[in-house]
């Protein structure tokens, strides 16, 4: 399974560890692009510089973690669509051209289902996708999600599983791991 992730979801740290610690143990193939990036590094500005520097960090720690994955371009394809927000058809292009089965959104208003149905799409939001993956390996799931806590803690975020979860807005995931 291919996902392009959003921005949305590569954004919060603790979502984007969980996500990629998945991808790692080969659940999925997870996809970005550069522009993708860009939108990520631009909301860390919003925060302030010292969160875009961070980002900076971060995403240059994400390339070299990640340096086969997919980037497909970020899309010139003329798509005759009205979009919620045509400020996110570059995700969809993206998805598009990177042959994605799926986009991984927080922000599914912008994704209707009819929409991404006609371009043989599907966005789903990381609550959902976590759930598929906890279907399809459980143990892997607790794992990313200990492995999230324990990096947190030691950046002196100490929480529970279960405030970790509700941070990163997965209130089904917490449910189902019973934390």
């Amino acid at each position: 399974m291919r996902a392009l992730l959003d921005a949305n979801v590569l954004f919060p740290t603790i979502l984007r560890e969980i996500l990629t610690d998945l991808a790692a143990e080969g659940l999925y193939v997870p996809m970005w692009s550069d522009r993708i990036l860009g939108e990520w590094s631009r909301a860390a500005l919003r925060v302030g510089p010292v969160a875009a520097q961070i980002a900076g960090a971060e995403i240059a720690l994400l390339r070299e973690r990640f340096p086969d994955v997919v980037q497909p371009d970020d899309g010139d394809r003329a798509i005759d669509l009205d979009f919620p927000d045509p400020a996110d058809r570059h995700v969809v292009e993206a998805a598009l051209a990177g042959q994605a089965d799926l986009i991984v959104t927080a922000n599914l208003r912008d994704f209707p289902r009819p929409l991404m149905s006609r371009l043989g799409l599907r966005a789903i939001h990381p609550d959902a996708f976590l759930l598929d993956i906890h279907a399809l390996d459980a143990d892997a799931l607790h794992r990313a999600v200990a492995n999230a806590r324990a990096r947190a803690e030691a950046a002196g975020g100490a929480m529970s599983s279960a405030e970790l979860l509700k941070r990163c807005r997965l209130p089904r995931l917490a449910k189902l791991m019973k934390v």
